[in-house]
């Protein structure tokens, strides 16, 4: 088992070569806009996970999916020449909505601050509306 500093070590160091590999070697035109967000390796270091988020509409992110999937053994050959382990580990993709969920969470806060000016604006014009009401006989 490795220690969780070497293994912390080893997924900041794959997620960076990986990240490299898909801005200046991979000429898959399906691949899109795609921000490697991390990388889980197990105990034994055999296996990682590789997280991903991918932009655009649905049918680039489909693309950019597959065009990942079919790089996958490139990807792990240029690991294992990159990053000198035993064994080089098995690499599998997995989507990471964090940013999507993110960029929700923004909206609906937006959208409640929109909501509480527009309330907050029509409770001061009832208050102090005057107007011909106002004044009494």
């Amino acid at each position: 088992m490795a220690t969780q500093l070497r293994r912390e070590k080893l997924q900041e160091l794959i997620k960076q070569e990986i990240s490299k590999m898909i801005l200046t070697e991979i000429k898959d035109p399906q691949i899109g806009f795609v921000t490697v967000t991390g990388v889980e390796m197990t105990g034994d270091l055999r296996e990682a996970k590789i997280y991903v988020s991918l932009m655009g509409n649905d049918e680039q992110v489909k693309n950019s999916w597959e065009g990942l999937q079919n790089a996958l053994t490139f990807f792990r050959r240029e690991t294992g020449k990159r990053v000198r382990l035993r064994f080089t580990p098995k690499l599998s993709f997995a989507l990471d909505n964090s940013l999507d969920y993110g960029e929700h969470i923004q909206k609906l806060l937006l959208q409640i601050e929109r909501e509480n000016k527009e309330r907050d604006t029509n409770e001061h014009n009832f208050a102090g509306g005057g107007g011909e009401n106002s004044g009494g006989k």
